[in-house]
């Protein structure tokens, strides 16, 4: 996808300041506003801005804080610690992540973001790269998106109808509620 000047002033508005960066929307929700923006390696002033994929909605950006409130991220850290199979996952996802990126600027390192390959540490940059990706590239991400469709009443509005629900992917949406409700106040 590509940016227009609209989507550029639409962005700004969700983020509150100028964007930076911008080459395309990468993500729009099913109600046609940008939700995820794919950035340039190298900011237009020459930083360094290794995430590819930048959530912008704001109805995305807050479900994203509120489930790292709720300490989503060290469940799937546990789960990253024991379970092979999402290692492998995590890491694919950590390498396409990479090579997308180097595809446009090789920035000289292997920092992808979210804390990938080793850690779960930002909920914002998976929900986005899953979002941006579709939800069969990473693991954790769509699982985040889920848990916002499911848990945070995004489902058609700032998520697509159709993503992959938390019974389907074989957890209970509702394992976080205590902590899901305190973040939500």
């Amino acid at each position: 996808m590509t940016v227009n000047d609209a989507d550029l002033a639409a962005v700004e508005k969700q983020l509150g300041r100028e964007p930076r960066g911008v080459l395309a929307i990468s993500y729009r929700s099913p109600d046609g506003a940008p939700g995820v923006v794919k950035t340039a390696p190298r900011l237009p002033d020459g930083t360094p801005f290794p995430t590819l994929y930048y959530l912008t909605d704001p109805r995305l950006t807050g479900e994203a804080s509120r489930l790292e409130v709720a300490h989503v991220m060290k469940w799937m850290e546990e789960r990253l610690a024991t379970d092979e199979s999402l290692q492998a996952d995590y890491r694919a996802a950590h390498e396409h992540y990479l090579a997308e990126r180097n595809a446009l600027e090789d920035l000289g390192t292997d920092f992808t973001g979210g804390g990938m390959p080793e850690r779960v540490k930002c909920l914002h940059v998976l929900i986005a790269y899953a979002l941006a990706e579709g939800p069969d590239r990473v693991r954790f991400g769509t699982e985040a998106v889920a848990l916002a469709a499911d848990r945070g009443g995004l489902r058609g509005t700032a998520i697509p109808a159709d993503w992959p629900t938390c019974a389907e992917l074989g957890f209970d949406a509702h394992q976080f509620d205590d902590l899901y409700q305190e973040a939500a106040k």
